[in-house]
């Protein structure tokens, strides 16, 4: 679905990618692991047309998407959930996920936006709750999931997530990971950005791990949970003891 191949790109003169290269394939979760800096978030931002790539190939089911901008992009079928949420605060929820379907509803897809809508309810019933709420007056895990709504209202193919579970509690991190898990079985396919290694990872069919703009190992996420350089790296002493909890 996703082919990366020699990508470099950075911003102004200072290169942060250097000719990075993965896929996904279609219905997996594709973790992305690394430290802050390591150029995970360069990455997503050059998929969704919001960076310029300098050299490379970018291509989504066979199509280029270098040079288009990031409405078409979203309009074939990739949806981005960036880091920080970016939510619209002083508006409504239910105004902020009609803002995620806005180029459909340009083209007149009211009941394909409706249905949309239910269905992010049906996900996440506290946005149902609370549709006619302020965005900036949820809490962070709620926060996180209305970002996450916004962009299934777009109708993603593809869905990039950029550090979904930063600063959220552990309950709220596990819901997360279980709503992420449900859409993979439902069909939608994740390139997941994550700090969090070993919650990335348990869930992951795939893994890369990015460092200073290279990528330094890949494979199945299995294997990279018990590689040696990955634990002492990434994952600490617990790891074992989260995963087993989580099998």
């Amino acid at each position: 679905m996703l082919t990366i191949r020699n990508l470099r790109g950075g911003y102004g003169r200072i290169e942060v990618l250097h000719g990075v290269s993965l896929s996904v394939r279609p219905g997996e979760v594709v973790a992305l692991v690394g430290a802050n800096g390591a150029g995970k978030s360069t990455l997503l931002k050059a998929v969704s047309g919001l960076l310029p790539q300098w050299t490379g190939e970018i291509l989504f089911e066979g199509r280029e998407l270098s040079g288009r901008k990031p409405p078409e992009i979203v309009s074939m079928g990739v949806g981005l959930v960036p880091e920080g949420r970016w939510i619209f605060p002083p508006l409504s929820v239910l105004d902020n996920l009609r803002l995620g379907a806005y180029l459909r509803l340009r083209r007149g897809d009211k009941q394909g936006v409706e249905e949309e809508l239910q269905r992010v309810y049906e996900l996440f019933p506290i946005l149902a709750e609370r549709r006619n709420q302020p965005a900036g007056t949820l809490s962070g895990g709620e926060q996180q999931m209305l970002a996450i709504g916004r962009a299934l209202m777009t109708r993603p193919r593809l869905l990039l997530l950029d550090e979904p579970t930063t600063g959220l509690a552990p309950l709220l991190v596990e819901k997360i990971f279980q709503i992420i898990a449900r859409l993979r079985d439902e069909g939608l396919t994740f390139l997941l950005v994550e700090q969090n290694a070993q919650g990335a990872l348990a869930l992951a069919d795939r893994g890369y791990v990015l460092e200073t703009g290279r990528m330094v190992l890949q494979g199945r996420a299995r294997d990279l949970l018990e590689d040696q350089e990955v634990k002492r790296a990434y994952l600490g002493r617990d790891y074992k003891e989260f995963v087993e909890g989580r099998a």
